[in-house]
């Protein structure tokens, strides 16, 4: 077994087990040389749809042991979003370093068509991302700022 952290040529080593549902299936892989993430794929049988205006957790078939002070951040793809109107109801989605389950993907359809997902679809993407552990600390007043407790388009449209 290889440890799960980084290989000799500094990249991230992410430990993967192909389900029974996965069949037929590519494993994950990054599209170009420079691109952020990789692809995930749908793991449904034959097909699925998801109406206009619903949501659908999609299988992929895979599960992950991602090393600890890493997460998996799923994203959707920026081609279904654009000419489908397909996202994620919860995008960016987190994986934990300590989950072992299958990666499901809960796809939205924005639009106002039903969708139809079949299988080996790329569905959406999945980014590596080294984790911050935060401590809090209780204090009377926080520091000011400029901007101060603005938010929310506190700066106006332009």
């Amino acid at each position: 077994m290889r440890y799960a952290g980084f290989s000799m040529s500094n990249h991230l080593i992410v430990h993967i087990t192909k389900l029974k549902n996965s069949e037929g299936l590519p494993l994950p892989h990054y599209q170009t040389e420079h691109s952020a993430g990789v692809d995930l794929y749908a793991a449904v049988d034959g097909e699925t749809t998801i109406d206009a205006g619903k949501w659908k957790l999609i299988p992929t078939g895979i599960a992950l042991a991602i090393p600890e002070g890493y997460e998996g951040q799923v994203r959707p793809r920026s081609g279904l979003a654009l000419k489908h109107g397909i996202g994620l109801l919860n995008g960016p989605g987190t994986i934990d370093a300590d989950y072992r389950g299958e990666i499901g993907i809960i796809l939205f359809n924005f639009s106002d068509a039903a969708f139809l997902v079949r299988r080996g679809d790329r569905i959406a993407q999945l980014v590596f991302a080294k984790l911050e552990k935060a401590r809090f600390e209780t204090v009377e007043q926080l520091s000011e700022t400029a901007r101060g407790a603005g938010g929310f388009g506190h700066t106006g449209r332009k």
